[in-house]
């Protein structure tokens, strides 16, 4: 926490403000905010943004930050979830102490709150079907009509309620409804529904309830029960902040909260619709929640993001009133910040070409210094292995190149890595005239990549040595939407292609293989790339979590 802590910026923002003011003001003497997440799914990207504004401003002000579950839809909530925000949340830097709590903590005093309105005749139940209440409700320019059971008595109110507790009733049969006003400009006011039965076993209760509150009664009233100062939320529970008051003005609750809307994240390529990042799932159109191309907060881990990179990125962004859409680019170079401070660097090929150096004694190895960090002399420094066959990329070298090729090519010389100056001479291809091989020389005097005589070469590359470097599977990730605002309707259609490329004779420095960390690390010229959580001895795997620039909009322009 102390580290994230460091991170918090001097700037402010309106909610920051608002905070400052009500304790200068004394309407506040402390501060206490949630995040509450319903537990039927993972976190993404979006939901960071809101994590960071509620732990961060709770720290900054010396309060505190409850992790409060919404668990009131037991068909669509599993322990898989729960555990798995638990874990993002503290992943991300932030700890809820001993403040974790669950809808479910209050659903007796929920049911005792809402037998309350129908006693003060401001709730009833109604018969009506979901079809006929919604016809019934009206529109945006046109007032909603009374349900036929709207003046119910007290009494007989009361005694459906509790039979709908009870079991009495199949799903769908009654609801429980706020009695406000069905002609209210604002629609949440017409009548909203409180309970509905629904017989489902949930993940905490089991079978003990038959009916389960909506999230717009159980919310504001978590919020007074937990005495939250301040319920911030995103821009679409704005419509919804009078009925939030209505319950807390209408109930005897112990705390009176205030709620405050903010602009939630979106970013161009991605799609943070929970609906959809389920059907991606369920449609095995990825791997799992942790598919490293998700905005997941597991996906993202998976990929090797750094937590200080996601903390970067939503304190740059900011917090706003108005909504907008970020570019991707902004997570990346976010990304990049953090891990070119932090990054070992090592040497791997992906696209592997083998080269002999003809000159070269065989058999020979020799050992060449290498550094681990070039802006960080503490990071200290490795062995690496040179000999006489060695592998480089296949896109560095060109048998009939450009003018601006600066790198490899027939009779064009160039610096290994740490190396040596070597000069090709010679194309190997195979029977379907693919190059296979390349014969070349080296400089002898140039050990370390210099020239003793001075002279220049226009390209640098890196390569490993083919007797000792270790095979891998290389996963290359692109954004998972080809298109920068994908149609949520019909998601499928725009899904990238090439967002996953796999290359399996991938050729690593052995230092890579031997450490078993997940910390990200820079493949020099290539990216900054993990090991996968299901890599192990004879089955490296890495994923790419960044390039080392952006690369993506180019290559959509081209396709």
């Amino acid at each position: 926490m102390a580290a994230v802590a460091a991170e918090a910026d001097a700037g402010r923002d309106f909610i920051r403000d608002i905070i400052a003011a009500d304790l200068q003001s004394k309407r506040n003497t402390g501060v206490v905010t949630r995040f509450p997440p319903e537990p039927n799914g993972y976190l993404h990207i979006g939901h960071a943004k809101s994590i960071s504004l509620n732990f961060g401003v709770a720290e900054e002000f010396g309060g505190r930050c409850h992790l409060r579950f919404d668990d009131t839809n037991p068909t669509k909530e599993e322990q898989e979830y729960i555990d798995a925000i638990e874990a993002d949340v503290r992943w991300l830097g932030y700890d809820w102490g001993q403040h974790l709590h669950y809808a479910s903590d209050y659903f007796e005093q929920l049911y005792e709150w809402a037998e309350d309105l129908i006693r003060a005749k401001l709730a009833y139940v109604d018969d009506q079907s979901p079809e006929e209440m919604r016809l019934a409700r009206g529109t945006l320019t046109e007032p909603g009509r009374d349900s036929p059971f709207r003046d119910r008595s007290v009494d007989e109110n009361l005694d459906l309620f509790r039979r709908m507790r009870a079991g009495e009733f199949p799903n769908g049969a009654r609801v429980l409804r706020a009695r406000i006003d069905m002609a209210s400009g604002n629609i949440n006011l017409r009548d909203p529904v409180l309970y509905r039965i629904l017989h489902a076993e949930h993940p905490r209760t089991g079978k003990t309830w038959s009916i389960y509150p909506s999230y717009d009664f159980a919310h504001g009233q978590s919020d007074a029960i937990e005495h939250i100062t301040h319920s911030i939320c995103t821009l679409e529970f704005e419509d919804h902040r009078p009925l939030y008051e209505w319950f807390l003005d209408k109930l005897p609750v112990p705390s009176k909260p205030r709620q405050y809307e903010f602009a939630r994240l979106n970013l161009t390529y991605t799609v943070l619709s929970k609906r959809v990042l389920t059907e991606l799932v369920r449609g095995g159109h990825v791997s799992g929640w942790d598919d490293p191309r998700m905005p997941t907060l597991a996906g993202l881990r998976r990929r090797g993001v750094p937590p200080a990179a996601i903390r970067d990125f939503v304190k740059r962004i900011g917090v706003a009133k108005a909504n907008s859409v970020v570019d991707v680019g902004m997570l990346e170079f976010s990304i990049r910040e953090v891990l070119n401070k932090t990054a070992s660097r090592r040497m791997a090929v992906l696209r592997p070409l083998k080269v002999v150096i003809e000159n070269y004694p065989e058999g020979q190895v020799e050992e060449l210094e290498a550094v681990n960090h070039p802006d960080d002399p503490t990071a200290g420094t490795r062995r690496i292995s040179f000999a006489r066959e060695l592998f480089i990329e296949q896109e560095d070298f060109m048998e009939n190149p450009p003018k601006k090729f600066f790198r490899l090519s027939p009779g064009n010389e160039v610096r290994l890595r740490y190396a040596y100056f070597i000069k090709c001479h010679d194309v190997v291809k195979n029977a379907a005239g693919e190059i296979v091989e390349l014969r070349c020389t080296y400089d002898p005097a140039t050990r370390g990549g210099n020239a003793p005589d001075g002279r220049k070469v226009k390209a640098t590359l890196h390569w490993v040595a083919a007797n000792s470097a270790v095979q891998a599977e290389v996963r290359v990730y692109n954004q998972l939407f080809a298109k920068p605002a994908p149609d949520v309707a019909n998601f499928a259609a725009d899904l990238n292609p090439n967002s996953l490329e796999v290359l399996s004779d991938a050729r690593l420095e052995p230092s890579i293989a031997e450490t078993n960390s997940s910390e990200p690390m820079q493949f020099e010229r290539q990216g900054y790339f993990a090991r996968d959580p299901g890599s192990k001895p004879g089955r490296l795997v890495f994923n790419r979590t960044v390039g080392l620039r952006d690369t993506f909009a180019k290559e959509v322009g081209k396709s």
